[in-house]
């Protein structure tokens, strides 16, 4: 079952906002398999701020379930920016927040993104909160596990500092041309 709603932030701001209780089947392996990954399972780390690393990339097949959420994804995108899937690529990494963490505000419009997104993994007690901007307003959104965000990669966006022992782990994902 897939619950969606938008999210109206501002005039300029829309974000919609996905519960795919499916893809939340599928948390507790990508956690153990992320748990369980040997040193140097990640692809590459990059955006090294505030002592951590923010993205870090990992093998498709290197997380149990991480394919299906990211088909899901661009099931979604599809739906969202009105194109055919086979237009369409993913790109994505994961986002591990441990106590204390932070994510720097950030836009996503590098390159050729038409969508931005976030899938929720993990969010224990005591999270980081995704917060948006425009111009002077600031609005914060709760996440929740098995939640997907998306955004135009324009919007400005953060995590405020995660207080968990346990770490909030997220996906994070630019779709564009294929």
């Amino acid at each position: 079952m897939t619950q969606s709603e938008t999210v109206e932030v501002s005039d300029s701001i829309r974000i919609r906002r996905y519960f795919c209780k499916t893809c939340m089947m599928h948390n507790a392996s990508i956690v153990d398999a992320w748990n369980h990954l040997p040193e140097g399972g990640c692809i590459r780390k990059t955006h090294f701020f505030h002592g951590r690393y923010e993205n870090l990339y990992v093998n498709r097949d290197a997380l149990p379930g991480l394919e299906y959420i990211l088909d899901q994804a661009l099931h979604f995108a599809v739906e969202i920016l009105c194109r055919p899937r086979d237009s369409l690529k993913i790109g994505f990494w994961l986002n591990v927040m441990r106590e204390g963490e932070i994510t720097s505000r950030h836009s996503h419009d590098d390159d050729d993104e038409l969508l931005s997104g976030v899938y929720y993994i993990q969010v224990p007690e005591a999270f980081g909160v995704f917060r948006c901007f425009n111009r002077d307003e600031i609005v914060s959104i709760t996440p929740n596990a098995g939640t997907f965000l998306f955004f135009d990669p324009g919007i400005e966006h953060e995590v405020t500092r995660h207080c968990a022992k346990q770490p909030r782990i997220s996906l994070g994902m630019n779709i564009g041309p294929a």
